[in-house]
């Protein structure tokens, strides 16, 4: 595998990101790196946080996007931009265009989260819903490319593109110059593949390490096979690097650079979200924790220091909330009992008073009256309890039994 062209020059060079740091400065703000203690007494070395999550309009999706279109010719600005996108590319594309002064049109999902269609309005781009999945919106933008000759801006399939986000990485070399380990998140590979042109050059000696969520992971085939190789129905909460197919031009850099690439579970994902929300006060999207979640799912396998690049902070409400519940109940923070009881004034007061010593939180009661599996005498009940952890689980379904009741689930 190579990331060089048939005349063996390179596609990316350091030289390129360095000229893509220059070209935004003033433009792309150099983000914060924060300190994460919680995971660092995990992994046992300093473990850092890059909050590209705070980088304008919520993600480094900017960075790319405006090196590739300040570098187009003064013929290709006239004619415009075109890109598909659910979201973070949307909105660095609209606003990259709105600086350089490049009409931009953006087709989104019909079921794009509706934050983030009018955050791309409101930077600028006329917006165009089609199609239910990206593919299909991918397609719409590029038969509009075709017939009204904008230049389609590819999310992570170009050398431009990764150039821009390879800044990243030359930021983390000067904030953290004794990083040894790089986490990072992978969709396309754009990102990634950014990042290890720049750190590689300048430090072959750090280890980068891809993420990808398990149920859409295209890379480790893709690497087994030599070449890139299409997922059929990728399916995870991480939108942002839920991709089916590695770009050609990452694939060879990512091969030839990026140490591993590991897989996490929709359950670490959520553990991830909530532990940046709790632990560290950021607003992360699931994408943007993937490689938080690479470290709680395995935290004695990176040398450390670490620097764990959270790439985005778009993420709807809507789906903040659900993957939030998803995430406590992964990290045994929630608890349902189904017991028996003898159906009597009182009975529940005095269940819910054994609840209230152990300090479980009642979230939600039902009863079932009318099941015939019970006695004439017996009303079945279910719990929704929230808890601290696995071990005060543990500990209230102990209470629970040593007050006579069956838990029957």
């Amino acid at each position: 595998m190579s990331y060089r062209t048939a005349d063996s020059l390179p596609l990316v060079t350091l030289d390129d990101v360095r000229g893509a740091q220059k070209m935004l400065a003033g433009v792309a703000r150099m983000t914060a790196m924060e300190g994460s203690r919680h995971l660092s007494r995990l992994v046992g070395a300093p473990v850092h946080f890059k909050c590209e999550n705070l980088q304008r309009t919520g993600s480094f999706k900017l960075r790319g996007a405006y090196v590739r279109i300040a570098g187009l010719l003064p013929e290709e600005r006239a004619a415009g931009v075109v890109a598909a996108s659910a979201g973070n590319h949307a909105q660095g594309v609209a606003l990259a265009s709105s600086l350089l002064g490049v009409r931009s049109t953006v087709f989104m999902p019909k079921g794009a989260p509706l934050p983030k269609v009018a955050a791309t309005r409101h930077y600028g781009a006329e917006v165009r819903a089609h199609g239910t999945v990206v593919d299909e919106t991918l397609a719409a933008a590029q038969e509009y490319a075709a017939e009204t000759g904008a230049v389609f801006i590819h999310p992570f399939d170009h050398p431009d593109i990764i150039a821009g986000q390879g800044t990243v990485g030359l930021e983390i070399l000067e904030q953290c110059p004794e990083v040894r380990t790089i986490v990072v998140g992978i969709g396309g590979g754009g990102l990634a593949a950014g990042i290890a042109v720049a750190v590689k050059a300048l430090r072959p000696d750090v280890r980068i390490v891809g993420v990808q969520a398990a149920g859409a992971a295209a890379y480790p085939p893709s690497l087994a096979a030599g070449h890139p190789v299409s997922i059929e129905n990728p399916a995870t909460m991480a939108d942002g690097i839920k991709v089916g197919r590695p770009g050609d031009v990452p694939f060879g850099i990512i091969g030839d650079l990026v140490d591993e690439v590991r897989t996490v579970s929709e359950n670490d994902l959520s553990s991830a979200l909530l532990l940046c929300l709790e632990r560290a006060k950021l607003v992360v999207e699931p994408a943007g924790a993937s490689p938080v979640a690479a470290l709680l799912s395995e935290p004695g396998a990176f040398e450390g220091p670490v620097v764990a690049l959270l790439s985005g902070g778009n993420v709807d409400p809507l789906l903040m909330q659900r993957i939030l519940r998803h995430g406590m109940a992964a990290g045994g923070r929630y608890l349902a009992v189904t017991l028996r009881l003898t159906d009597r004034p009182g009975a529940l007061a005095t269940l819910l008073g054994v609840l209230s010593v152990v300090d479980a939180n009642v979230l939600d009661v039902s009863h079932v009256r009318t099941d015939p599996r019970l006695g004439l005498t017996e009303v079945e009940v279910e719990l929704h309890l929230e808890t601290k952890g696995p071990e005060h689980c543990a500990e209230v379904n102990s209470a629970l039994r040593k007050a006579g009741y069956t838990i029957i689930d």
